[in-house]
């Protein structure tokens, strides 16, 4: 049962070991998806228009509401607009579901989700509907790659900068919100040794960096012009920017203008507290709770001699025989609970409407891109273990025991649903897993009276609550 929920929504890691060309595998795998499942990506208009545009486009719907007279009218063209933007929303929800359920790479999946959390944003702030399909995209390209990469690829997505609002953070008038999160959150860690007065001179290093909407570009004096840079949304103004002389984590960065965020993050990339805290993440990820230390100082030393290449520290967690020990001990939180259980009832057929899911998961607390604050949700296991959880867990249970659970209806005006009965009891159940289950399972699958009982007992089972 381990291995199977290990490898349902990501590689079986332990493979990893034996695989010198692993690394190339993973950040190469063809991540092409089943035509029903691509048929639905291509209609979304997520895929269809670019980012910026999306965003320019509400903005502009969102103003010509806001300008009209007429309170009837005014509220209706905002209503539009409101349901416009969760459309946005869904689609990118939608997408990533099905990606997760369906793409052969399933571990480069896996670890967008890792790091989506890890550098979360609340799509409900401001415009971030509009942006966070394409947030989640960048973070995907980079989810095997170079932990520094990644980094900077997040700094410079307006989502990023709309959410820790660095967009409102000038020379003297300084936000400090961004330059907090990424010391406390994104790399280092709480009590990891730097200081309130590092926090204070990385929002100074990140002063004119921000998001513009425009398409032209500001009017700005001759010896700054070549220091300004405008690429989509992202926008670095040298008119808003402290180029005075900064200390930062024992370093002297001189005034030189985006250069200086540059520097700013190799040194925190490079830092062995970096290395340290976001391996125990990864490491509480993939195997639970309080991660044995020497995994984590196995990880550490990976990164570091691999200057944080993420693929590298996978491969370093996954030769552990701790690792291998951990597998069946991992307690799904309710993305993993949700994505196996699809995947394990209905195979390789595509959902029609991942609505359900995303319900589920909005039922769960930990709804798609709905975490409000910085620290993204929670890993530990106590959060997603008490008795409603498992009400929830048992109800979805139920539901996709008896049938389609509204997955395979489309959102389609007057469709109809398609009859998709799942059968758990299948050649992958009695080729071994049945074996792996335990004794309390196996005596109340026993004693279930029709397929329907023994599928919602098998998903509501505690073996298949663990990974």
């Amino acid at each position: 049962m381990a291995q199977i929920n290990r490898s349902s929504w990501g590689l079986d890691l332990a493979a990893l070991q034996t695989d010198p060309s692993a690394k190339t595998v993973m950040a190469g795998l063809d991540s092409s998806l089943p035509a029903a499942a691509a048929a639905q990506i291509a209609q979304m208009r997520i895929v269809r228009e670019p980012m910026a545009q999306l965003v320019v486009e509400m903005d502009t719907q969102n103003q010509a509401a806001n300008k009209l007279a007429d309170p009837d009218a005014k509220k209706a063209a905002r209503k539009a607009y409101q349901q416009a933007m969760n459309d946005l929303n869904r689609e990118a929800a939608t997408r990533s579901l099905l990606r997760d359920l369906y793409s052969p790479a399933q571990l480069q999946e896996q670890m967008t989700w890792f790091w989506f959390n890890h550098f979360n944003v609340h799509a409900g702030k401001r415009d971030i509907r509009a942006m966070v399909g394409d947030y989640e995209d960048v973070i995907r390209t980079h989810a095997l790659g170079k932990f520094r990469d990644l980094l900077e690829a997040t700094l410079r997505h307006p989502a990023m900068l709309r959410y820790l609002d660095n967009d409102q953070n000038a020379a003297g008038h300084i936000n400090e919100n961004y330059a907090r999160e990424i010391m406390e959150l994104h790399s280092m860690g709480v009590g990891s040794g730097y200081s309130q007065a590092d926090v204070q001179e990385l929002a100074r290093v990140l002063t004119g960096v921000g998001v513009s909407l425009k398409p032209d570009n500001p009017k700005l004096k001759p010896e700054w012009q070549p220091l300004y840079i405008h690429a989509g949304l992202f926008e670095f103004n040298p008119a808003r920017h402290d180029f005075g002389a900064k200390h930062f984590l024992g370093h002297q960065i001189s005034g030189s203008g985006f250069h200086e965020v540059e520097q700013a993050l190799d040194l925190i990339a490079a830092s062995p507290a970096t290395a340290r805290h976001v391996s125990t993440q990864i490491a509480t990820y993939f195997m639970g709770d309080n991660p044995p230390a020497a995994v984590v100082d196995h990880m550490t030393t990976a990164w570091q001699r691999s200057s944080g290449d993420i693929a590298t520290v996978l491969r370093a967690m996954s030769a552990s025989p701790e690792y291998s020990a951990s597998l069946g001990r991992t307690f799904k939180d309710p993305i993993h609970y949700v994505v196996s259980a699809v995947r394990y009832a209905y195979g390789d057929r595509v959902i029609l409407n991942a609505d359900p899911m995303i319900g589920w998961l909005n039922r769960m607390s930990e709804g798609l891109y709905n975490h409000e604050t910085p620290d993204g949700y929670p890993m530990n296991a106590s959060a997603w273990t008490g008795p409603g959880q498992m009400e929830v867990r048992f109800e979805i249970a139920r539901a996709i025991g008896n049938g389609s659970a509204g997955l395979f209806k489309s959102r389609t005006a007057g469709s109809t649903e398609q009859p998709a009965f799942p059968q758990l009891q299948n050649a992958l159940y009695f080729g071994g897993l049945d074996r792996t289950l335990s004794a309390q399972t196996r005596e109340a699958l026993a004693q279930a009276t029709s397929p329907q009982e023994w599928n919602m007992l098998f998903l509501a089972s505690p073996d298949f609550m663990r990974r």
